[in-house]
C-alpha cells in the first residue's frame, strides 16, 4: 500500500463491538473488510454486558475510593472488586498502575478526557443506524432510558455518586438528573424493595440489548459485503513490508493491506511486538438473567453494590463485579453468588434460584482507564481496545476513529488521548 493511500482490504481480528464497528465505518470509505474471531460474533465481553450507553456513568474505574474501601474489598471473593491472591507479573504491573491512576490528580485528568468524549459515543450509534450508499444501517435500535435510574440503600451512598457528577461538571461535562425518594423510585419500578431509600433519575441516557444488537450489527456488515469468519484462532500477525498477513490455526492465513487488532482482553498476546506496551488486563464481569414478577422497564444501577440491571424484553439481566484475573479462567460460581447477595436486598418478587444465562467475560482494562486506539509502530497494524467497562458505549466511536485514521480522513480531536504507543503501565 502506497504511503497515504487508503487500503483496499483490511482484516479485523475480533468480532465484538469495536471490531464490527470498525468494519462498518471502513465500509463507508469503500474498503473491503474481513472480520475473523476465534469464537464468533460477540463471543467475548460484548455479549453478556449491561448494554448501557450512559455518558453520565462513563467514568474511569481507577478512582480515589480505591484507597479507602477498595483495599479492603480486593481480596474478598464476595466483594464487587476482587483480585485472586495468586497474581502474576503482568497483573502486579497493572495493579501498580491502577493505584497510581487512582490518585485524585490522575483521576481528575482522566475525568477531563471522558468529559471531552461527552455524547459523541451516542452520536456514533445514530450514524451506524443509517442506511447509506455502502448498504443498510444497523436495524436493531438503542432505547432511551427515560430516565436511567440509580438506587441507594443509604444517603451517604447517594452523595458519593453526586460527588462524581460534580467532578463531571468541574471537568467540562454535564449531567442532567433529578433526586428521588425511595417511594418515588418504587413508583417508577415497583419491584424495588423498601431497603432502597433514595434514587437519582439521570436524563438523556440510553441502553440496548447486547445479543440482539450485536447480531444486527453483524448482519449490517455482511449485507454491505463484509466477510465474518468464526473459529479462526489467530496465532500471529506478520508485517510483510507491503502487506500484512494474519496467521490462523490449522495453517490458515489471510493477507491484506492493513489489520486491526480488536481482541479485547487478549490484546497483549499479539500487539507487543508492534510496540504496544501498555498492559491490557482482563477485568472479568459476570451476569445472569431472571424473570421478576413485575418486569422493570428501566435500567437500574446500584453504585455502592456495583450491580447493573437491564431489561432485555422478556428477561432482566443482572450484572456486576470486577475480577482482575486471567481472561481464560473458568466461571467462578462464588462471583455469581456475590452478585445475588448484593442484589437480593434491593428487589422483591424475584426467584434468585431460577437464574439463566450465567456468563463471565473479560473486559479489557488499562491502568489509566483510557482505551488504546490507533496505529502501532507498523503503518499496517492498528489496535482498538482497552475500554474497560465501556467497550459497548464507545465501540462505534472507536470504529469511527480507526476507520478515519486508516483511510486518511479527519480524526476526532479526542483521539489524541488514546495513543496505543503511549508510555505507562
Amino acid at each position: 500500500m502506497a504511503k497515504g493511500a487508503a487500503p483496499d482490504h483490511v482484516v479485523i481480528v475480533g468480532a465484538g463491538f469495536v471490531g464490527l464497528s470498525t468494519a462498518w465505518y471502513l465500509q463507508e470509505q469503500g474498503v473491503k473488510v474481513t472480520v475473523v474471531d476465534r469464537g464468533g460474533v460477540a463471543s467475548g465481553a460484548s455479549w453478556g454486558n449491561a448494554g448501557w450507553l450512559t455518558p453520565a456513568l462513563t467514568l474511569p474505574i481507577a478512582e480515589p475510593s480505591v484507597f479507602t474501601n477498595g483495599l479492603k474489598m480486593m481480596f474478598d471473593p464476595a466483594s464487587p472488586l476482587y483480585i485472586p491472591l495468586k497474581a502474576d507479573a503482568k497483573l502486579i504491573r497493572f495493579l501498580l498502575g491502577f493505584a497510581w491512576h487512582s490518585t485524585p490528580k490522575k483521576w481528575e485528568q482522566a475525568m477531563r478526557t471522558f468529559s471531552e468524549i461527552g455524547t459523541s459515543g451516542l452520536d456514533a450509534f445514530d450514524e451506524i443506524s443509517e442506511s447509506t450508499s455502502a448498504g443498510p444501517g444497523v436495524q436493531e435500535t438503542t432505547t432511551p432510558a427515560n430516565p436511567f435510574l440509580t438506587g441507594f440503600r443509604t444517603m451517604a451512598d447517594r452523595d458519593g455518586l453526586l460527588h462524581e457528577f460534580e467532578m463531571i461538571h468541574k471537568t467540562g461535562g454535564s449531567v442532567e438528573y433529578d433526586l428521588l425518594t425511595g417511594d418515588e423510585l418504587r413508583g417508577i419500578e415497583p419491584t424495588l424493595s423498601e431497603n432502597v431509600v433514595a434514587g437519582i433519575a439521570i436524563k438523556n441516557q440510553r441502553f440496548l440489548n447486547p445479543p440482539k444488537y450485536m447480531a444486527s450489527l453483524a448482519e449490517s456488515v455482511q449485507a454491505r459485503g463484509g466477510d465474518i469468519i468464526g473459529s479462526f484462532n489467530v496465532t500471529d500477525v506478520r508485517d510483510n513490508g507491503g502487506s500484512v498477513t494474519v496467521i490462523g490455526s490449522e495453517g490458515r492465513a489471510i493477507t491484506a493491506d492493513h489489520v486491526v487488532m480488536a481482541t479485547g482482553a487478549w490484546m497483549n498476546d499479539l500487539t507487543k511486538k508492534f510496540g504496544v506496551n501498555v498492559v491490557v488486563q482482563a477485568g472479568r464481569g459476570y451476569s445472569f438473567t431472571v424473570k421478576p414478577e413485575h418486569m422493570p422497564t428501566h435500567p437500574i444501577y446500584f453504585p455502592a453494590q456495583r450491580v447493573a440491571c437491564t431489561p432485555l424484553g422478556d428477561r432482566f439481566r443482572i450484572a456486576g463485579t470486577m475480577e482482575f484475573r486471567d481472561a481464560n479462567h473458568k466461571l467462578e460460581p462464588k462471583r455469581i453468588e456475590a452478585i445475588v447477595a448484593a442484589a437480593k436486598p434491593v428487589y422483591t418478587g424475584i426467584n434468585w434460584e431460577n437464574r439463566q444465562e450465567e456468563w463471565v467475560g473479560g473486559r479489557p482494562c488499562t491502568a489509566d482507564g483510557l482505551p488504546l486506539i490507533g496505529q502501532t509502530n507498523s503503518s499496517r497494524v492498528s489496535v482498538g481496545g482497552g475500554h474497560g467497562m465501556w467497550g459497548v458505549a464507545l465501540g462505534p466511536l472507536t470504529g469511527k476513529i480507526l476507520a478515519s485514521q486508516i483511510t486518511g480522513q479527519s480524526v476526532p480531536a479526542v483521539a489524541r488521548h488514546f495513543n496505543p504507543l503511549r508510555k505507562g503501565f
